[in-house]
């Protein structure tokens, strides 16, 4: 099979959704890709790293944009290969594992890097393998230490499913675990035991009680949220338990650093005899639509951007100091569902926003 990167990118979208490519499975996939990037596109260099491949243009051009999307999809539901259909409501639709995170825009970015003649920006394309598990294991992770310089630019664009609309920065995230410990007994004497469970009380209460904060940068509106995730505890039925463990996930809005949103969790809980144990992190990312390059790409999309809601690697490109969006075919709430799909009518139309804003003159 050849990729063909001069079709339809509705047609290339459901190329690649027929390649299955599960997480740590995408070597077909990306050999496919280097395939068709090194027959059907000129002026590139182009690299493989694992399962990833880099390519670039340099034109000596004023600046440079990036594109970048995750070549795997979390594992197949019975929905490989893809089908199209018309429905009455949404219009074509294409279905299929991927179609929306992302393999829709994955296919946008090759047909622009093979059918632009005339381009504004120099481009780098970075198209990577393991986004959807561990970030130890994230290909984009790996190409940020091993070839940092490919990952210079003046803008970024991550090809995530944003339904068509230009997603800005994103939110940070972290996760805390609070422990309580207490003395076991039998339930029928339970004045002689301390219930580590009930100690969870308080914070419950305030947490439900929370109140989210919202914060404008850049005309994105992001909205904070402090969540109990998951509780547990108990030895059995006739038993006071001795230890609790409730899990809390802050998700956080870009103008806060990792450690300012440890601070604030603190404060919430504070005063609380409670175990506080930060088990995961990662930073938000600050939207920078008042970079030049930034702007000229919310003009290209008719001045139609919003906050990001939820983490996405556009945090890794904002710790570069490289503005970053998300922008790509499909409806985020359907990634990962067994009945994912797109219409295909927003593959057309990012394939045209994006072809404006690349295209010089």
């Amino acid at each position: 099979m050849t990729l063909e990167l001069h079709a339809d990118p509705i047609d290339l979208t459901a190329a690649l959704v027929d390649i299955p490519s599960v997480s740590e499975d995408e070597s077909r996939i990306a050999d496919e890709v280097e395939q068709a990037l090194r027959e059907q596109t000129t002026g590139f260099e182009i690299i493989r790293s694992g399962n990833a491949v880099l390519a670039r243009t340099n034109r000596g051009l004023a600046s440079r944009v990036m594109l970048a999307g995750h070549l795997d999809t979390v594992p197949i539901a019975d929905n490989v290969p893809s089908r199209r259909e018309h429905d009455s409501a949404e219009g074509d639709i294409l279905h299929g594992c991927g179609t929306v995170d992302m393999k829709s825009g994955d296919a946008v970015f090759l047909h622009l890097a093979a059918t632009i003649d005339n381009p504004a920006h120099d481009l780098t394309l970075v198209f990577y393998d393991c986004e959807e598990i561990a970030a130890a294991r994230n290909g984009l992770g790996r190409i940020e230490r091993e070839l940092p310089e490919w990952l210079a630019a003046d803008v970024a664009i991550l090809g995530e499913p944003s339904g068509g609309f230009i997603e800005a920065g994103c939110q940070g995230t972290l996760r805390v675990r609070l422990t309580a410990s207490g003395t076991r007994a039998h339930s029928a004497r339970s004045w002689l035991g301390d219930n580590a469970i009930h100690k969870f009380g308080a914070v419950l209460n305030r947490l439900a009680a929370y109140r989210a904060r919202t914060v404008d940068i850049d005309g994105c509106v992001y909205r904070e949220g402090l969540q109990a995730v998951r509780i547990s505890g108990g030895v059995a039925g006739n038993v006071v338990p001795d230890a609790a463990e409730l899990d809390v996930n802050f998700r956080f809005a870009p103008d806060r650093n990792v450690d300012d949103a440890v601070e604030h969790v603190r404060e919430v809980v504070e005063g609380l005899d409670l175990g506080f144990e930060v088990t995961d992190s990662s930073p938000g990312a600050l939207p920078g639509l008042n970079r030049p390059a930034a702007a000229a790409l919310i003009e290209a999309a008719g001045g139609q951007f919003r906050a990001k809601y939820g983490w996405t690697d556009v945090s890794r490109f904002s710790a570069l100091g490289i503005p970053a969006v998300n922008y790509g075919p499909g409806d985020p709430n359907l990634a990962h569902k067994r009945d994912e799909r797109v219409p295909v009518e927003q593959i057309t139309h990012v394939t045209q926003v994006l072809r404006s804003y690349l295209t010089a003159g």
